[in-house]
């Protein structure tokens, strides 16, 4: 069987195109991602999670989805329940530590079973970004504190809650997005802070989650590091701080390449990506001309990348024997008394 490429890729729909699959069988994409706009409802989000890794002839594809809670939730009621946000469950640490990392556990416990009955395999969580005052909204709520610490503990066991459902985490967005002034989305924020603060505050939370499988960039410039390009396309960012200074040595995958803080046509962003040292690029949007100018772009998983992937795939363990309705009462229950 041919190597995957060195992407991820998206679906413009809730099933796939003639001209998706054809795209997916011939470019061998190693993973997939799930936007709202693919998810109707449970039996169609399976179905359509099953054509994917059909038509790369691969039924462990990796299929991945931000289903963070609060405003970032992919699938929403009525087919999954809404659940709360990163900073709600960090106020229920900040009254009572053992409690709130419970309540990271349980409700990354809980998308874990929402989840595996889908096929859906990877969950993009934890949001370790710090954010500072002044900071974009682009991260808010999504965070759990705003000190590295309550952000370190409550991502650790958010990705525990994953792992023990079955699942694997993607760490985001490295190496920090809290101190952004601009969102990523629209533009390219600059971050000025020098290397002493960002070492002590933004970096902390990846650091201490070093040894996870996975990870992804900010598309965030560091002046302190390299003035000019954002992580995501950045080999010094890259080697100096995400291999080196956190020691994070896992599969590192690219933040949306349609993205505006990155500048440039889409295959021009690609193949910055793959120069700049990320191991995956991500494209989310399904637009076919977007994703045709991608595929030109990114080569074979090989060597390290190569490696990391195999690693992630070893990575999946099957699910404890946790009882969905008991775990699902106890956070209920958590939640109401918060």
């Amino acid at each position: 069987m041919s190597v995957s490429k060195s992407m991820i890729l998206g679906a413009s729909g809730a099933t796939l195109t003639a001209d998706e699959i054809s795209l997916y069988r011939d470019e061998r994409p190693w993973g997939f991602i799930l936007f709202a706009r693919n998810c109707i409802e449970l039996p169609q989000i399976a179905d359509l999670v099953a054509a994917m890794r059909d038509a790369v002839g691969r039924p462990d594809a990796p299929v991945l989805i931000d289903q963070e809670g609060g405003r970032v939730q992919r699938i929403r009621p009525p087919m999954i329940e809404r659940y709360p946000s990163a900073t709600a469950l960090g106020e229920i640490y900040r009254q009572d530590r053992e409690k709130g990392l419970r309540a990271a556990w349980l409700m990354s416990r809980l998308h874990a079973f929402d989840l595996m009955k889908l096929g859906v395999t990877v969950d993009c969580l934890p949001v370790l970004d710090v954010p500072v005052e002044g900071a974009s909204n682009v991260i808010g709520d999504r965070a759990y504190g705003f000190d590295p610490q309550t952000v370190a503990s409550m991502g650790k066991a958010a990705a525990e809650g994953l792992k023990a459902g079955g699942m694997l985490p993607i760490m985001k967005h490295m190496p920090g997005h809290g101190r952004g002034m601009a969102d990523s989305h629209h533009e390219l924020p600059v971050v000025t802070a020098s290397r002493a603060e960002l070492e002590g505050h933004d970096f902390v939370p990846f650091v201490a989650m070093k040894d996870e499988l996975m990870a992804m960039s900010a598309h965030i410039v560091f002046t302190a590091y390299d003035d000019r390009d954002p992580a995501t396309i950045s080999p010094v960012v890259i080697e100096e701080v995400i291999r080196g200074h956190i020691g994070f040595d896992g599969l590192l995958v690219s933040d949306d390449t349609s993205m505006n803080a990155l500048k440039g046509t889409i295959g021009e962003r690609a193949a910055r990506i793959m120069g700049g040292g990320c191991d995956i690029v991500l494209h989310c949007n399904g637009v076919m001309d977007e994703m045709k100018a991608v595929v030109k772009e990114v080569v074979p998983l090989s060597g390290k990348a190569l490696q990391r992937a195999e690693a992630v795939e070893r990575g999946f363990a099957a699910p404890d024997a946790s009882d969905e309705q008991a775990l699902r009462a106890e956070f209920h229950e958590m939640m109401a008394v918060a």
